[in-house]
């Protein structure tokens, strides 16, 4: 399965080097790529080792002394001990450094003599076993300080031979003592497989790797299946379990010349120790090459005049060397085994996520596999890993994660493309078809916030703050440039877009940006007001800065992330980001839109159905030393009677519930829990106001709304609304056809000041205040008029909200 895996990402485009790692984080990122990359170094490392250990072992059964003799007879002339046994390693594994430090080319040409030798010696075994008699092989068996001389049988061809063998029967380990099981055996036996990925760690040395290796490793595979096969099948019909059991070096005794064996077992092995070393040292190279761990790997970069890493060679060598200490075949191989296993499910995973992610230009030439062959091939690694060793396995799962993880926080971003950006894409466009707006409901409603912002530098705490009062619903900062695209050379706003993505990163909010390009501001917000968002997740709400005389402050720089000093927001080429932004607007300089088109926009966005959010004073907000301060309660006031018509007196109409709903929501944030809400009750003594705060409370308590209730008696203010009216003398109202009410003339700036010092007077200094956002009037006329009361109201308040609500948002059902 994970060949077909191999085959399928190999012919998708151009690969360089580093083999499996190179397919992995090309299809995975960085973060993967470089933790499973690790991980198939080591594996190559150990296997390397493995290789080197059974070469030696071979030698020391062959050429080594007999247990409990000291003097030499006939070939047997080796010392053994673990020492020693160590001495060969070091010798074989410096032959092999010596072929790697040459290059891929004598390696290529050693490989391919090794491969006729081994070739001769299997067509040889296989002839033997028809052309040898039965015969028996003397056996000697060391039990602790005893040693026993038996006899093995070659039976030839024999079906009670075949019957006897077919059984498990398992033994113990002869190096550890442990008994050995399937698990064991397979995690053995596994790493005479682990060459399918020897063609793909030379693909940096292919002259054409997306022809050659899909080519050779499926041959590779089917030509070890089947000389395993019957290589198993022949043995298992001629040769005794007691020959097999105790004697490793069997094949050499049957064979019609025994030499033929022991130079096939010194070829081959040899042959996967190069194999191995050479993939580890282009794995460490590549891995060097894209700076995956920063400086820590930039002497593996060094390469010869001919392009050979010799440094990442000699690194490997070094690490290889490190292994053989361990000294224990087994052990060495059930490591090597899980770690290879690893990567070959990383390896499906990354095809298996290129073929979900449905991308146009995956389209490899090989067409044999699906996403079937994936998974099967990612659950067939996973049950194989913790079948041999749970804890290994969990050891090394648990290694590649702590290594993803870092890696996530500390390697450079890369151009290499991210899959989970393929994957995510592909799941939210199916989603948002799924996300249907006729079957919304108000138990479900969220604010989706549309920010308009004129200048990032002057707007910093009011993004934050929305990006509190969302409520994990959609998010989109709205700006507006004005100019004519017929009179540029091209979209001026495509350069600007990651400024505004590295001020979203910078200030932690979770928002999307939106440009747009108008002959106005009004048009421009109502273009961003129709055209945000997809499908169920549009704007609902738009917030606007408040528009009054004073002067924008440059906060930008305040942010950490934005200093001058900062490297994080610096490119390759140090640009600084900050330029893209203009500077604040001066006092003498001319506003980018009118008042009357700044109360125009308020009107769209009504008419449009869409809830408006004033924001004045929140420059001012500073949240981290709002909650720091020790022994002062921080609160949130609502306002939720309408200033411009006190005569309603009432606090269930839709404005007001939206007023309490927004205020609440604010409350549910957890940087905002510790705040209080208090929500204040505005009566005339001839009312009963008792039985006003009773209603109110009743009806905080139907929507689950905790908060204070404060009283309060303003006769002498709603006096000065009926005894200061402005005279109207314009009748030209009634002719609009968007006519509704409007007290915009009738009210006294008396009766607005009033209102303002009555909201000052109030106990303490509140973080945020709520206040009810009144309707613009339908006379143009009466625009500027409008603004100036809100201007009045809200004089020096602090941070101030002042909202509008379109749509019902409370629900009293489950």
């Amino acid at each position: 399965m994970t060949v077909l895996s191999v085959c399928a990402i190999s012919t998708n485009g151009a690969l360089d080097a580093g083999g499996a790692y190179y397919m992995i984080s090309r299809a995975l990122g960085p973060e993967f790529g470089g933790s499973l990359g690790v991980m198939f170094f080591f594996a190559n490392v150990c296997g390397s080792a493995l290789y080197v250990l059974g070469l030696v072992e071979s030698i020391v059964d062959t050429f080594g002394l007999p247990p409990g003799q000291t003097t030499s007879s006939g070939i047997q002339v080796l010392p053994h001990s673990y020492w020693y046994e160590i001495l060969y390693g070091t010798v074989i594994l410096i032959i092999c450094l010596l072929v790697c430090l040459v290059g891929a080319d004598i390696y290529a040409k050693a490989t391919f003599i090794i491969f006729i030798i081994v070739i001769v010696v299997i067509s040889t075994i296989f002839i033997s076993f028809f052309v040898v008699s039965p015969k028996s092989i003397n056996i000697t068996v060391t039990s602790g300080n005893n040693t026993e001389f038996r006899e093995g049988l070659f039976t030839g061809f024999n079906l009670s031979t075949l019957k006897s063998n077919l059984p498990s029967k398992y033994v113990a380990d002869y190096t550890t003592g442990v008994m050995m099981g399937f698990a064991a055996v397979f995690a053995v036996m596994f790493n005479g497989c682990t060459g399918i990925m020897a063609g793909s760690n030379m693909s940096g040395d292919l002259k054409n790797p997306s022809y050659s290796i899909p080519r050779g490793t499926i041959t590779a595979v089917i030509f070890t299946y089947i000389v395993y096969n019957i290589l198993s099948l022949m043995i298992s019909c001629t040769c005794d379990r007691f020959l097999l059991q105790n004697n490793y070096g069997f094949l050499e005794d049957i064979n019609v010349w025994h030499p033929f064996v022991i130079i096939g077992i010194y070829s081959s092995t040899l042959s996967a120790a190069m194999s191995n070393l050479i993939g580890a040292s282009r794995i460490l190279y590549a891995l060097a090459k894209d700076n995956i761990f920063g400086k820590l790997l930039v002497p593996a970069k060094k390469t010869s005049a001919s392009g050979n890493p010799w440094a990442a060679v000699l690194i490997s060598w070094v690490f290889v060397q490190l292994v053989l200490f361990t000294g224990k075949l087994n052990t060495i191989a059930g490591i090597v085994t899980i770690f290879f296993l690893l990567v070959y499910a990383a390896v499906d995973l990354a095809c298996l996520a290129l073929e979900w992610a449905s991308a146009p230009n995956f389209r490899p030439t090989f067409r044999y596999f699906t996403w079937h062959t994936c998974v099967l091939g990612i659950i067939g690694c996973a049950i194989m890993m913790f079948l041999i060793s749970p804890i290994y396995a969990s050891c090394s799962i648990a290694f590649m994660l702590i290594l993803l993880l870092v890696l996530h926080y500390v390697s450079p971003s890369s151009s290499w493309g991210y899959i989970s950006q393929a994957l995510i894409f592909h799941q939210v466009r199916k989603y948002l078809l799924m996300l249907d707006v006729r079957k919304d409901h108000v138990k479900f409603w969220r604010p989706q916030v549309l920010l308009m912002v004129a200048n990032p530098r002057t707007s910093t705490q009011l993004i934050c703050f929305a990006n509190d009062l969302k409520k994990s619903g959609l998010y989109v900062l709205g700006h507006v440039q004005t100019g004519d695209l017929d009179e540029m050379p091209s979209d001026p706003l495509q350069a600007q877009y990651d400024s505004w993505l590295s001020l979203v990163d910078a200030l932690n909010v979770k928002s999307f940006v939106s440009l747009t390009l108008s002959d106005s501001v009004r048009h421009g917000v109502q273009h961003l007001l129709f055209i945000s968002g997809l499908g169920g997740m549009r704007p609902n709400t738009l917030i606007l800065g408040f528009y009054d005389d004073s002067v924008p402050e440059d906060d930008l720089q305040q942010i950490p992330a934005f200093s001058e000093s900062s490297h994080s927001i610096y490119s390759d080429q140090g640009s600084s980001l900050l330029p893209h932004f203009p500077p604040a607007r001066h006092r003498s300089s001319a506003k980018a839109l009118s008042g009357r088109e700044y109360v125009g926009i308020i009107s769209d966005s009504i008419k449009m159905l869409k809830n408006v959010c004033l924001a004045r004073y929140f420059n001012q907000l500073n949240k981290a030393d709002l909650f720091s301060r020790k022994n002062y309660e921080v609160s949130i006031d609502v306002w939720p009677l309408n200033p411009l018509r006190p005569d309603s007196a009432s606090y269930v109409d839709t404005c007001s519930l939206f007023l309490l709903q927004m205020a609440c929501i604010l409350n549910m944030v957890r940087s905002w829990r510790k705040a209080r809400l208090r929500i204040f009750l505005c009566v005339e003594s001839g009312n009963s106001a008792g039985e006003h705060e009773k209603k109110l409370k009743q009806l905080l308590g139907q929507l689950r709304i905790k908060g204070s209730i404060k009283t309060l008696h303003w006769d002498s203010v709603a006096a000065l609304h009926w005894h200061k009216q402005v005279p109207d003398h314009s009748n030209n109202e009634g002719n609009f056809v968007n006519n509704f009410p409007s007290n915009a003339m009738k009210i006294s700036n008396d009766y607005l000041i009033a209102v303002n010092r009555m909201i000052l007077e109030q106990d303490t200094h509140p973080a945020i205040r709520f206040l009810y956002l009144p309707r613009p009037p339908a006379d143009l006329a009466l625009h500027e008029r409008y603004l100036e009361q809100l201007e009045i109201l809200t004089r020096d308040l602090g941070p101030t909200l002042l909202i509008h609500g379109i749509s019902a948002v409370t629900s009293f059902d489950i």
